[in-house]
């Protein structure tokens, strides 16, 4: 099954992106701002609508969690971010992705993480390793945190974390995981993340050799394994 489930979420992706791409850099691009503060543009919304249909059609009687129009419940469930990085997005900016995984009886089995304007992608079955663009990636065997490189999305964990490693910038979203998933960094720490956000990088990593896990406070975190703990003790 999960060769179907990979084969399907990968067509997901082929969607997404025909959709996605021809909004990036549109004159015409509308952007809104949620009640969370957060944009949200009309390629969010066309993409996720447009995988909860094809969803609908091809798997009926699958659920589908997506940040734009919210969750349903069941023992299979598609996880969808639309569009993760909607602030480059918006701007111009090459940097963002869709973020597609399959969760069967709560644990995740597929992870798809599509950057067409990067001209990347990455995808990852439970038990069969992760790839990007179909060649094989595995997490750096780094294990010294002096000898790290290391990626924060905030600037108050950036600070704690760049006086103890090798090299240290703010590169944030699903780039960095998947990164870290390719051995070019060897730790990332974000934000306090929605599933729609975590899912798909998550099992790309884990998939990669790495770890992926929730500091105490809040924050999502994914390492080559190796430097696990001692970025998680460098957080609040």
């Amino acid at each position: 099954m999960a060769g179907a489930d990979l084969d399907f979420a990968l067509g997901l992706a082929d969607l997404a992106d025909s959709i996605s791409l021809a909004r990036f850099r549109s004159a015409d691009l509308h952007v809104e701002t949620k009640p969370d503060l957060t944009p949200v543009t009309d390629a969010d919304r066309a993409v996720e609508r447009a995988l909860r249909e094809r969803i609908a059609a091809e798997r009926p009687g699958d659920a589908v969690v997506g940040e734009e129009e919210g969750a349903e419940e069941g023992d299979v469930r598609w996880i969808v971010d639309p569009v993760d990085g909607t602030r480059n997005f918006s701007r111009g900016l090459p940097v963002w992705a869709t973020l597609i995984a399959l969760e069967r009886g709560g644990e995740l089995t597929v992870g798809v993480v599509s950057a067409p304007a990067l001209g990347r992608r990455w995808w990852a079955a439970r038990g069969s390793g992760a790839f990007a663009d179909g060649e094989p990636v595995h997490v750096s065997a780094v294990a010294e945190l002096a000898d790290a490189s290391v990626s924060c999305s905030l600037g108050r964990d950036l600070a704690r974390v760049e006086p103890h490693v090798w090299h240290a910038r703010g590169l944030g979203d699903f780039w960095q995981h998947v990164l870290v998933a390719e051995g070019a960094l060897d730790a990332a720490v974000d934000t306090r993340l929605a599933l729609w956000d975590s899912a798909a990088v998550e099992l790309v990593v884990l998939e990669a050799g790495g770890r992926a896990s929730v500091s105490g406070s809040g924050q999502f975190v994914t390492s080559n394994g190796l430097l696990h703990e001692e970025v998680l003790a460098l957080l609040p």
